[in-house]
């Protein structure tokens, strides 16, 4: 609770200078379990040990879901506990995967968690990446303009109210390997990303650059 009283204290502030989007805040359930599961995967993947599942951040990694629809997506990320069918990354913790921001395929943001809570949507950053998930992202269903624009309107925000030095889309995010803020432990735990696409990258990256991110490595 006093992590979503200190962020609504900074949205009210920047609001009156006209800086922030319209954001729904639409939380997933962060009880004593998911909580505890949190600590743990920062422990475990990380070597992090914090009392409280805080981040840092220094970084936004855009997403597709792939999903096609909110609630769906909502629901698959409401849980504190990862679904059986992800195969692929249950054998790195319980920890569901989730965001910090899910946006919907008209453009509305929905703010799942605090910005400054750990969500598991990115290998070896999640201890200092907000990541925002889009809504669709499959050949049938592309990510659209609205979710450009709302994007781009995020990541500005983000980049007013944090020390956000880097900008990714997740297919992007092994070349963080051996960089310092990389701190997965497991080598053999990657999984491969094509998400959110070059082209919306492309659009993000473009409507943002005079907020002069750090180059990727």
């Amino acid at each position: 609770m006093k992590h979503w009283i200190s962020i609504m204290s900074s949205i009210l502030v920047l609001v009156s200078c006209g800086q922030v989007p319209d954001i729904v805040d639409k939380p997933i359930i962060f009880d004593a379990m998911r909580k505890e599961l949190t600590l743990e995967y920062l422990s475990d993947r990380y070597g992090l040990e914090q009392e409280e599942p805080t981040i840092t951040p220094k970084m936004i990694v855009l997403h597709w879901t792939v999903i096609p629809t909110f609630d769906e997506s909502f629901e698959f990320f409401k849980g504190p506990i990862l679904a059986s069918s992800r195969e692929d990354i249950n054998g790195a913790g319980q920890l569901n995967v989730s965001s910090q921001f899910m946006v919907d395929r008209d453009g509305t943001i929905y703010r799942l968690l605090p910005e400054t809570v750990m969500a598991r949507h990115v290998i070896g950053l999640n201890h200092c990446a907000i990541g925002i998930e889009n809504i669709g992202g499959t050949e049938d269903l592309p990510l659209t303009e609205a979710q450009v624009q709302s994007n781009i309107a995020l990541v500005k925000y983000l980049s007013e109210t944090y020390e956000i030095e880097y900008l990714i889309g997740h297919y992007e995010y092994t070349r963080f390997e051996n960089h310092p803020l990389w701190l997965e432990k497991d080598d053999g735990y990657r999984t491969e990303k094509t998400d959110p696409g070059h082209d919306f990258m492309k659009k993000v990256r473009e409507a943002t650059q005079n907020l002069n991110f750090k180059p990727i490595p």
